[in-house]
């Protein structure tokens, strides 16, 4: 089961829309052996020889993308690598033997890591013209004539005769591993590529023209006409040394050319990145899956405190086959990013872990999970993924919340002197409030919104007051004067609980004001038959509170220094302490992972997905979403 899951993602994802019977069934994901597409680390689709053959064909890009890097900071080596490569036929891929190179040469080395089935094309392409070359060029007799094929002085060069192995040995590694590469990209992509080529290499055969003609030393630099000037620009863009019938009356200076060459390298990548991107968009949540959440949620919702917050609507899901679970999750910079746990009857997790699994790897995405529970990290952890404890979310039980005793002191103090200031806090449920109030909220939350950027992905359900979402609770905040002046929202949390989802103060309000609304809400929760409240999350809280004791190691006091200097932009150590006051239980939470090689690209993919990082050219408007990042 676990291959065929594997082989065809969109069948699992396609089986698992219907909603299934209810049969009772364990769903264990069909692998229980752990070797198939969500069993384990294996993630081949064919033979321990094709697996090999892969392999070899990887690292090998990767060893060349060394050497080219080598070369460009060895500059001996690199002039005896383009020595050869002049004179001589050298192994693909060192071309220049440089920086250039090392850079096309290393998005082969990732592309095809990540088992892209246009990388393999291209590869195999350029490389078995290669080896064609080579072939003839050994093994052609010398007839003479007009179409002689011999080239006796390859023959009189031991590193060609290297080469020709090297180069046998990769084209044989390629075909053996063949079934490997298996990640598709985006359907748009010919199409993108193709755009990219044609705009790009306008654009950049225009510059060049302009600084031929600005640079030009010639004499006879008059008679160089604009498309002279052009048709140098557009063959220095595509050859390293232009025609010399182009050069009458152009004489650039050293430095235009390698500025042209310079731009004719990061043209050749914006193609090949347009070409090998994994497919961006997926389907979002329909309203018959938000529907079937809500179910979910209804009956196991208790379980996970993040829960509600997979019915963020550019979320997708996928279910398990009996639609008892689900996973969901946002594709953001090529990584599928799940957050907290898969909502569902635990039993039926694997069985959406693995359609999951399959369609990230059918795309060539990095599978990541942000914020999930010590018991899903166990079930993802049984499917391959590694984990890595993020921080700690902040629960209290209401009942046991208290403000009496000396180390409450502080805390009761603080709220007193809100209270004292006239103060009062209103708690409603969504659906109690009139439309009218709550578009006068939602336009005060907006006002108060920390900068122009939104934030949120894990831990925020992305909106407010959506008409759906009519169990969430609101608490409203006015002055003496009877003024808003903050808001906050929680999210259902199973029938007795709540999950904080957006905290929006008046800037000019009192100092308190949230901590004040936070026990307000401890202290009438009966009212609205709440039992547990879930705060913010504190990112490496362990990391702060061991740091701090007597007799900790060296290494932990510097990371403890290292977050701590952090937290004078990002709040870190600042949100563990606003936790702590109300001493609450701490849940550690997770995030997991397959490879720690792509740990810093699930980390750039989750502050875009957070808000905390923006991709670049995007207008900031087309973000506006009413959400908040809980911290």
């Amino acid at each position: 089961m676990g291959e065929v899951r594997l082989t065809s993602a969109e069948t699992a994802r396609g089986a698992a829309q219907a909603p299934g019977p209810a049969s009772g069934r364990k769903e264990t994901g069909g692998d229980p052996a752990g070797k198939g597409a969500g069993g384990g680390r294996e993630t081949g689709r064919g033979s321990t020889r094709s697996r090999r053959g892969a392999a070899f064909a990887v690292w090998y890009l990767r060893a060349v993308t060394f050497v080219n890097f080598l070369s460009a900071v060895w500059l001996s080596l690199g002039q005896d690598l383009r020595r050869h490569n002049t004179a001589d036929f050298y192994t693909p891929y060192l071309l220049t033997a440089g920086f250039a190179s090392g850079l096309f040469s290393l998005l082969l080395a990732v592309t095809m890591g990540r088992r892209k089935r246009a990388a393999w094309i291209l590869n195999l392409a350029v490389s078995g013209a290669l080896l064609l070359a080579f072939a003839v060029a050994a093994f052609a007799p010398c007839t003479g004539g007009e179409w002689n094929m011999c080239y006796p002085e390859f023959r009189d060069h031991a590193q060609n005769w290297v080469s020709l192995g090297l180069t046998a040995a990769f084209v044989g590694a390629l075909l053996l591993g063949r079934r490997e590469f298996y990640a598709r990209g985006d359907r748009s992509n010919p199409a993108l590529a193709t755009v990219v080529a044609a705009a790009g290499l306008l654009v950049t055969s225009l510059v060049a023209a302009l600084l031929v003609g600005v640079t030009n030393t010639d004499p006879d630099a008059s008679e160089a006409t604009f498309l002279a000037r052009w048709r140098y620009g557009v063959m220095r863009l595509i050859t390293l040394a232009p025609d010399s019938r182009i050069h009458n009356a152009i004489t650039p200076p050293g430095w235009v050319d390698v500025a042209i060459n310079f731009m004719s390298m990061m043209l050749l990548l914006a193609v090949l990145f347009a070409a090998f991107r994994s497919r961006r968009a997926v389907d979002p949540i329909t309203a018959e899956d938000e529907e079937r959440l809500r179910a979910l949620l209804a009956r196991q919702g208790e379980r996970d405190s993040l829960g509600y917050f997979a019915l963020r609507r550019e979320k997708s899901v996928i279910w398990s086959p009996t639609g008892k679970a689900a996973v969901t999750y946002r594709v953001v910079g090529g990584v599928s990013l799940a957050s907290g746990d898969p909502i569902g009857d635990p039993e039926a997790w694997p069985g959406a872990i693995d359609p999951w699994l399959a369609e990230a790897r059918e795309h060539g995405w990095v599978p990541a999970v942000m914020g999930a529970s010590e018991e899903a990290g166990q079930v993802y952890a049984r499917h391959g993924l590694d984990a890595l404890e993020l921080g700690d979310e902040a629960i209290v039980e209401t009942d046991e919340f208290t403000l009496e005793g000396r180390a409450m002191r502080t805390v009761r103090q603080a709220y007193n002197r809100v209270k004292r200031a006239g103060y009062t806090v209103r708690i409603r449920r969504h659906a109690d409030i009139p439309a009218g109030e709550m578009d006068q909220l939602v336009r005060r939350a907006d006002d108060w919104r920390d900068g122009a950027t939104e934030r949120g992905f894990s831990m925020a359900l992305g909106r407010l007051g959506d008409p759906g979402d009519g169990q969430c609770v609101m608490l409203e905040c006015t002055d003496g004067r009877g003024e808003l002046r903050a808001v906050l929202s929680f999210v259902p949390w199973g029938p007795k609980g709540l999950s904080l989802d957006l905290m929006r103060r008046d800037r000019d309000s009192e100092n308190g004001l949230m901590e004040f609304m936070v026990i307000e809400l401890l202290e009438r929760s009966k009212e609205i038959g709440i039992t547990q409240v879930s705060l913010n999350f504190a990112m490496f809280r362990s990391v702060f509170e061991r740091g701090s004791r007597l007799g900790a190691g060296p290494v932990l006091r510097m990371w403890r220094s290292l977050l701590s200097f952090f937290s004078r932009w990002w709040q870190i150590e600042s949100l563990y302490r606003a936790n702590a006051k109300y001493r609450p239980i701490w849940e550690p939470r997770f995030m997991l992972f397959e490879k720690s090689s792509d740990l810093l690209r699930i980390g750039i993919a989750a502050g875009r997905a957070e808000g905390f990082l923006e991709a670049p050219g995007l207008p900031k408007w087309l973000h506006r979403r009413h959400l908040e990042t809980r911290r």
